[in-house]
């Protein structure tokens, strides 16, 4: 408990009495390490941490079908943020580490948090062979393309094998991936093509489950602007088995910051700029209290799509410690498919 209080008060707190973008992402740091242009990735290393940027995080969500067609989402994302640069033993480490499972039916949405000092052992991630943890939630394989996770809380666990069919894809310009017009900018791939058969445990019971999951390593030191209240981010797989990643980054004047990658069957991907991907409310539910937009239209010129995507289930909220919305999505339209929704900063 001390800890989750500490990592509160230290890392959310200042984002309620400045203007630092949503969750402080736009905080000015002292420092840290900054993304800078032209990377150059090194596989396995990157796979693990970077404890010389302020934020990073392990994403992965899924897209599940059970023997009876019913549709599941899940979500597992590892999150690292420091307080200062570099790493310690013990409680000495300015890392912090924090974690949400989730699992979505048609009819509920289960959720959990974990949170986690680092230098304890209690979380981190190794690169090689590849293991990702918190307590006993573990994403690990002898390597990234192949690689089985669990979690578990009281309503819900999952245990799932996954399986890379087809390469890593590399968002932005080569992985350098834009913020906003003022330059800010995190390293940003992309696993956009994993099979996973696996199981989920639900308060009716065991499911077999089988589908596709996309997971997503981002870090940054200050990855949104001051004036950036939010995003809302989609990952989509279409029946063509062409994907898109798009996001809008919403600002304080009322105007947005856009970028999408549009990848081919065979994982060539190609990263469009701003104003190419528009995505735009269609019907907004009442969610935890807040207005949500739970049904959009997307369009992106360059490859005709137009597109609505629904939510499977409108009340995915994310009731965590940093609120926000998350859930499996259909695609219907120009386009047919399923895929993931994210959306940040509704208060």
């Amino acid at each position: 408990m001390f800890v989750r209080i500490l990592f509160l008060i230290i890392f959310f707190l200042p984002t309620v009495v400045l203007p630092q973008g949503f969750a402080g992402m736009g905080a000015q740091t002292d420092g840290f390490a900054e993304p800078e242009p032209n990377p150059v990735f090194e596989f396995p290393a990157d796979h693990g941490a970077h404890p010389n940027y302020r934020i990073e995080w392990w994403y992965l969500t899924a897209n599940l079908r059970s023997p009876d067609g019913t549709h599941y989402g899940l979500q597992w994302t590892l999150f690292r943020s420091a307080l200062a640069p570099g790493t310690a033993d013990g409680f000495a480490s300015p890392q912090i580490w924090f974690a949400h499972a989730a699992v979505t039916t048609p009819d509920n949405h289960y959720v959990a948090e974990r949170v986690a000092r680092g230098g304890t052992g209690q979380a981190g991630v190794r690169a090689d062979p590849f293991v990702a943890w918190i307590d006993e939630w573990v994403m690990q394989g002898d390597s990234f393309d192949r690689m089985r996770l669990n979690a578990a809380s009281h309503e819900f666990a999952f245990n799932v094998a996954l399986r890379a069919e087809g390469p890593l894809v590399l968002h932005g310009a080569g992985g350098y991936s834009i913020k906003s017009a003022e330059g800010q900018a995190s390293y940003y791939y992309s696993q956009p093509a994993f099979s996973l058969e696996g199981t989920l445990t639900l308060p009716a019971g065991d499911t077999e489950v089988t589908g596709v999951a996309w997971l997503d390593r981002e870090w940054s030191s200050q990855p949104l602007a001051a004036d950036q209240t939010g995003w809302d981010w989609f990952s989509l797989s279409l029946d063509t088995d062409e994907k898109i990643m798009g996001f809008r980054l919403r600002q304080v004047d009322g105007s947005y910051f856009t970028s999408s990658t549009w990848i081919k069957p065979d994982g060539t991907a190609t990263s469009l700029g701003d104003g190419s991907f528009t995505a735009t409310p269609l019907i907004w539910s009442t969610v935890a209290g807040r207005q949500v937009p739970t049904s959009w239209t997307l369009s992106l010129a360059e490859r005709e799509l137009d597109v609505i995507v629904d939510a499977i289930n409108p009340d995915a909220w994310m009731a965590v410690s940093v609120p926000y919305w998350e859930g499996p999505v259909t695609v219907s339209g120009s386009h047919s498919g399923q895929g993931y929704l994210e959306m940040t900063g509704y208060e």
